[in-house]
């Protein structure tokens, strides 16, 4: 963050007096996760945490010690989130905003602001996270459960939230809501019955050994183009989206129709591995010609259930995605004389 002047002290708490720019920036992660499941927005997200470290710094001599310098700042994040989600409409997925489309439908964009957008996971989970901690907050940043908190009134996803990923009593999220123990119950059990209506498709279940085979063999089929493998290994109703179209796919044919037709200019593509919202990721890589270098195209997050991929993102903003996310802004061409990558195998 930026340079900030020296913090006004207070007698109350040893912390105050430590609570420089370096200290406050140790929590930017866990603030970073907490402002995504709120806003399902990794650069609002972002904008969030920098107007929370700004209200804390100017604030900091109010830190009473009385619970830790986190939990303070979680309280002044969640009024952030709050603050913001009242002046703007819920972020969805392509799934959400219309039946299936054939490979023929309209490619019709949305503006980013209209969707859940991926978040890398090393700007959302704290490093100081214990492993069983660890799992459970990227659990907590999947695309289908951060997709599902978006139909939450505000002030729901804040309590649930707070109560059910950061594991706080319901007598301080009244406190930090200003509100009573009593309506932040009722506010849990309205948000739970919400989400149980909506598929999040395994969004809570860790990523097991098989799976990882599974994201190997997806990445081997990929860079083959082989589509007949790439299809045997998702779900039979499986999705595949690609924001900012509307358009979205269901189930194995469309989904094979289209990578052999519109999708075939992927062939030959290179992946780069990284980490999105808790789950598998990659920075897509097209060839732009003989000897030329290859080219963004599209950060793919892949979402599992069990032994299959249950959907395909393809996030298609590199220009703003791939720098997010540390990925080169090119590869270089394959050596004269390197493997081609094999034409798709459809038939």
């Amino acid at each position: 963050m930026a340079d900030l002047p020296p913090p006004r002290k207070h007698a109350a708490s040893a912390d105050v007096g430590h609570a420089t720019a370096r200290h406050l920036d140790e929590h930017r992660a866990a603030l970073t996760g907490h402002c995504y499941r709120m806003l399902g927005s990794a650069a609002e997200a972002d904008d969030a945490v920098q107007e929370t470290m700004l209200r804390a710094w100017r604030s900091i001599d109010q830190f009473e010690g009385r619970a830790s310098l986190r939990s303070w700042l979680y309280r002044i994040a969640t009024h952030v989130c709050l603050d913001a989600l009242s002046e703007r409409t819920r972020r969805a997925r392509p799934m959400e905003l219309g039946p299936p489309n054939g490979i023929d439908g309209p490619l019709t964009t949305l503006p980013s602001y209209r969707w859940v957008e991926p978040i890398p996971d090393v700007l959302a989970l704290p490093a100081d996270a214990d492993p069983a901690e660890l799992v459970a907050l990227r659990q907590s940043i999947r695309l289908a459960f951060v997709t599902a908190l978006q139909h939450l009134p505000p002030r729901q996803r804040a309590v649930l939230l707070l109560m059910e990923v950061l594991g706080w009593p319901a007598a301080e999220v009244a406190e930090t809501l200003d509100t009573s123990v009593a309506s932040v119950n009722s506010a849990l059990q309205r948000a739970r019955a919400t989400l149980t209506t909506r598929d999040m498709s395994d969004a809570h279940a860790p990523l097991s050994d098989a799976q990882s085979v599974l994201v190997d063999r997806y990445v081997e089929a990929f860079e083959r183009y082989d589509v007949n493998a790439l299809t045997k290994i998702l779900h039979e109703d499986a999705t595949m989206s690609m924001p900012p179209y509307a358009l979205w796919l269901r189930g194995h044919e469309p989904i094979r129709f289209w990578l052999l037709g519109p999708g075939a200019a992927c062939r030959g593509s290179r992946l780069v591995p990284t980490a999105a919202c808790g789950s598998p990721a990659f920075g897509q890589y097209r060839p732009g010609g003989p000897g030329e270098s290859y080219k963004p195209w599209a950060l793919i997050v892949l979402e599992l259930s069990d032994a299959h991929i249950v959907a395909l993102n393809y996030f298609l903003d590199t220009e703003t995605l791939f720098p997010r996310f540390g990925l080169p802004p090119e590869l270089p061409p394959e050596p004269q004389g390197g493997a081609q990558g094999p034409q798709a195998q459809g038939g």
